[in-house]
This record gives C-alpha cells, structure tokens and sequence, in this order.
C-alpha cells in the first residue's frame, strides 16, 4: 500500500460507493447511495449533481478519520462526459435511453467489425460510438470539439483537474477501441473522436493532487494524489489477480452487480479465440490493466433479479417458513421454469420472451427462484466464453444462499471459488497503488446446491433457446 489512506470512488449503475483503507489494507468505513434514476422526457443522463454532492459530504467524513494520501476512481463503462475551458459540458447520457439509438440504422454500418474491436452492437447507449453520435447530431455547438472523458476519468478530472482516457474504460464495448493493435477504432478515427479523447493514462498513473476547491470543501490535505482509475469489472479482475489461485491456471472472474461479468485469463492466440465469441449474445472482449484482450460475456444479472423479486410483491400471499435455498430446490423438482429475458436486449437470450410459471407465494420464493434463474444464465454465459478449470465469484451476489451453489452445481468440473471479501471491486483498485500487495481474503469453495440440476438445466436450455430462437422470426 501506499503512504497514508487511501479512499476508493466505485460509481455503478445502481449504486455508489466509498471505501475507506488504511496502509494495512483494512476497511476503516464504507458508505453507499442509490444513483438518481432519471425520469420522465429526454434526453436523460447520469446522475452526475447527485452523486458530487454525495462525494462532497462522505470525503469530509472519511477527512476527519485519518491521514488520506490518495483517490482511486472506478465506474462502469458505459458513460463518457464532454469536457471543455475547465468545465462539464455535457453529463454521460444514460445508457438505459432508448431514444439515443433512433439514428442506429445510419450508425451501425460505420462500425468497425467485432474482430477488430471485440465491442459487439448493443441495444440503447451502451455502445459509447451510438452515444457521440446522438451527440453530434444533436447540433449543440457546445458539444463541438469537447473533450472526451470515460466516466470513471471524469471522476478523476473532477477531483485532479486533469484528463485523462485509460485502456480498460476504452476497451469495454465501446466501439471506439481495438484491442489487438492498442489503438482507436477506425470509426472513432473516422468521425474525429479519437483526436478528441483525452491523453491516455495508465490505471495506475497518479494525474495529480486534489484541486484546491476540493481541498476546500472537505477538509482533505493538499498532499492527496489523484489515481487515472480504471473500469469497474477490470477491478474485480485486478483484485482476482492478487490471489495465488490465478496462478497456472485458466480461471474466470465472475464479477455481479447490476451486471453480471464473466471474464476469463487473457488468452494466447487472441484472433483465434475471438472469431468463437458470437456478437449477438452479448460477448465481447474486454482489456485488462495491461492492455491485455480479455474474452467476456454478461448479462443484466443484478437487474433481472431485482425486476422477478419486484414481481413477487404484486403476487405474494404472505412470507413461508422455507428458506430461499428450499425454495429453489422444490423449483426444481416440480420442474418450474423462470425464462429469459427479464431485462430485454442484453445477455446470451437478448430477444427471448420472459416468462415466469406460475406466481410467487412469499419473497423467500423469489428470491431462490430469481437467484437459480441467475445462475442457469450465468451458465451459459460462461459457456460461451470457454470458461473451466477454476471460477471465481464477487460482488454482492457471491454469497447468496442460491446463485454460487447453484452454478457449483451446474458446473460441476469446476472449482467455483468465492471470498470473504465484501469489496473485490475496492480491492482491485488499490492494487493500482501497489500490485505486488497479496489479496489476503480468506477463499472457500462453494458446495453444490444439493439437488440434480441435469435434467432440469436441459430442460431449462431448450425451452430457452426456443424462445430466442422464436423472436427471430
């Protein structure tokens, strides 16, 4: 670890967080807020004013409690801000706007090919190419010639006053990146944004020390350094890396929020990999610290789980005395179903009708029902990219009472792996600091859910490439 503590920003989807480490590696405090999901009209952005003012509050509590020596940013990376004379120009849109892919049938043809760029064509915003093309053609002359910012460099540049773009933010499905020749896309070269992204910076590059006016506003010292930052999910990866099981072995990050990732060890022969990753099912290929092309799939996970457990509320008659885990077992003896898609256009089922057998007697339901669904998608997307030998599981569903000992059960050639570790994501990060620092989080293999999922995963796959296959035509 670096001299002094150091204050970990992690700004997903749903949900932002603050951890706050000592030079030993220990959690000292850790604070969350749910983001502002924007309402109503268009366009819509993230929830920038939110979320500074958040900022601004907890850095002045976590200033009172020791000696902080550095900021790492992390964000999702799906969001790219407009920078110009010192100031925000334009917020990232809100990938979830549907409105912002009106124009895809004059964008996606400038595209380079998923070969090239590993990004595959997805629905509403979360390529960031279909985001600067609403933009410019949007015809605001403020956006003109703006700088441009990865979310989580924003956060950087908000805090440091210098910009900066960083590999793992521009490799995630942006399609403004290749990963195999380490430069721009042609489509980014084309249009003339990659002349307008900011200067590239590694994870690990200190950009500078905390602006004056954040000085001011949360009593932190002048000796803070501001760290470039890096995706989310490559976190979780960074932090995978720390532990001695990612030796010698073919392992996969699975990495759950409001998405689930799965990214397997970077791959030798990467052109030969990629040309088996099929683009229309939500794979892609991700870049790790290094620049390094890491084959991945995911899907809404986080997401799903919350829109089936929000339909048990409408459904439920009361709460049962089964556990979610019981729950989930009896699901699958009396072969009931939970099919793709709760979340339309994304994952390896993205055009699949959802459908749900029967209704939900209790919350305990859902949840063992949402969570076995999980884990039968997170299985497929696991297969897609190839993934054996080892799994390893983080994030905030690693522990739950279902997913991971479901997919141990799914998976039965596979040592599925979680932690007792509460902030993988944090955790990469301050691995920026000082990679050589071992993650000390105690593993444990996860049992098998304790029931045969052979017929009923067989039966579950069929009805759903059924469904995929039906909304093609």
């Amino acid at each position: 670890m670096a001299s002094g503590w150091t204050i970990v920003l992690d700004v997903g989807k749903s949900l932002s967080k603050l951890t706050l480490w000592d030079e030993a590696g220990t959690v000292v405090a850790h604070r969350s807020r749910p983001n502002q999901r924007p309402a109503g009209g268009g366009p819509l952005y993230l929830d920038v004013a939110g979320i500074e003012q958040w900022l601004e509050f907890v850095l002045r509590e976590f200033a009172a409690l020791g000696p902080v020596s550095a900021i790492i940013p992390v964000a999702h990376g799906a969001g790219i801000a407009l920078i110009g004379n010192g100031r925000l120009r334009c917020p990232p849109l809100d990938y979830e706007w549907a409105d912002v892919a009106n124009d895809r049938d004059a964008y996606n043809p400038q595209r380079d090919e998923f070969a090239d760029t590993g990004s595959p064509a997805l629905p509403a915003g979360l390529n960031l190419g279909m985001q600067l093309h609403w933009l410019d053609s949007s015809n605001n002359g403020d956006y003109r010639g703006a700088q441009l910012l990865p979310w989580a460099q924003y956060w950087a540049w908000n805090l440091s006053g210098v910009a900066a773009s960083e590999l793992t933010s521009l490799g995630c499905h942006s399609d403004l990146w290749r990963p195999f020749e380490k430069s721009p896309s042609k489509l980014a070269v084309r249009r003339g944004w990659a002349e307008r992204l900011a200067p590239l910076r590694r994870a690990d590059a200190v950009l500078g020390s905390l602006k004056r006016e954040w000085l001011q506003r949360t009593g932190l010292s002048g000796r803070v350094k501001v760290y470039c930052g890096l995706h989310d999910s490559n976190a979780a990866l960074l932090a995978a890396c720390g532990l001695g099981v990612m030796t010698a072995r073919d392992v996969t990050v699975l990495s759950t929020g409001t998405w689930f990732v799965a990214m397997r060890s970077p791959l030798p022969n990467g052109a030969a990999w990629i040309s088996a990753l099929p683009e229309t099912r939500d794979c892609l290929v991700n870049v790790d610290a290094e620049g390094a092309p890491v084959p991945s799939a995911r899907f809404m996970g986080g997401r799903e789980i919350e829109v089936l457990v929000g339909e048990a509320y409408s459904s439920a008659a009361g709460r049962g005395g089964a556990t979610e885990s019981e729950m989930a077992i009896r699901a699958i003896e009396a072969g009931e179903l939970v099919l793709p898609s709760a979340v339309p256009g994304t994952g390896p089922f993205p055009h699949a009708k959802h459908t749900l057998a029967g209704s939900f007697s209790d919350i305990n339901e859902a949840r063992g029902k949402a969570h076995l669904y999980a884990a039968l998608v997170a299985d497929v997307t696991l297969d897609l990219i190839g993934s054996r030998d080892t799994l390893f599981i983080d994030g905030r569903f690693s522990h739950s009472p279902v997913f991971s000992s479901a997919l141990a059960a799914l998976r039965s050639d596979t040592t599925v792996l979680v932690s007792d570790e509460e902030h993988g994501v944090a955790r990469g990060a301050l691995r920026l600091t000082n990679p050589s620092v071992e993650y000390s989080a105690r593993l444990r293999s996860v049992p098998p859910l304790s029931a045969d999922l052979s017929t009923y995963r067989r039966r579950w796959r069929e009805a759903a490439e059924l469904s995929l296959a039906q909304s093609l035509y």
